[in-house]
C-alpha cells in the first residue's frame, strides 16, 4: 500500500502536469486521486460534480493497463468500442468540453468496462445556471386552520 508521502508526490506530479489548464478554466481530474483505474465508482464522481463548456476532463492511468475511448450511448451501455468517437492512451490525457450534452467514456483493455471504469458526463452551457438545491424532505407542514380553542394544547408524548 502506498504512503500517504507517495500519494502526495504523485498527486503533485498530476497538478504540475496539469497546471496550465488548471490557470484558464476547471480540470476535474477523474477518480480524483485514484485516477482511471479498476475499483473506482465513476457514476457516484460523475454525480458529485458539475461540468461545464469550457472545463475538461484529465485522466490519468497507466498506460501498459489502459485507455480512454469516448463512445456512443449505445456503446457505453454495451461496453463496446467498436465505433469510437476518439481514443486516447498517453496515460495522461485531457479532453476539453466543448459542447453542452452527455459525453460517455470508457476503458477497452481486457473487460475493464464491464467491471465499472466507464464515465458519462453531461456539460452545461457556460451561462447555464447552477441546478437549484433539492428541496429538503422534512419540508415544513403547511399550517392547519385556525381554532378558537382557550385551551392549549398539551400532548401525552
Amino acid at each position: 500500500m502506498a504512503s500517504n508521502n507517495q500519494m502526495l508526490a504523485v498527486a503533485a506530479v498530476i497538478a504540475v502536469a496539469f497546471l496550465p489548464l488548471f490557470a484558464s478554466a476547471s480540470v476535474h481530474l477523474v477518480g480524483d486521486e485514484e485516477g482511471w483505474t479498476l475499483g473506482f465508482n465513476y457514476t457516484a464522481w460523475s454525480e458529485s460534480n458539475q461540468f461545464m463548456v469550457g472545463e475538461a476532463l484529465a485522466f490519468d492511468y497507466d498506460k501498459a493497463n489502459h485507455n480512454v475511448v469516448e463512445v456512443t450511448g449505445e456503446g457505453f451501455k454495451a461496453c463496446s468500442a467498436a465505433n469510437p468517437l476518439g481514443t486516447w492512451s498517453s496515460g495522461r490525457d485531457l479532453v476539453k468540453l466543448e459542447n453542452p450534452g452527455r459525453r460517455w467514456f470508457i476503458c477497452a483493455v481486457g473487460n475493464h468496462c464491464q467491471m465499472g471504469m466507464k464515465l458519462n458526463v453531461t456539460i452545461l452551457a457556460a451561462d447555464a445556471p447552477s441546478p437549484a438545491p433539492a428541496q429538503a424532505f422534512w419540508t415544513a407542514p403547511s399550517p392547519s386552520p385556525h381554532h378558537k380553542s382557550r385551551r392549549p394544547f398539551v400532548s401525552k408524548w
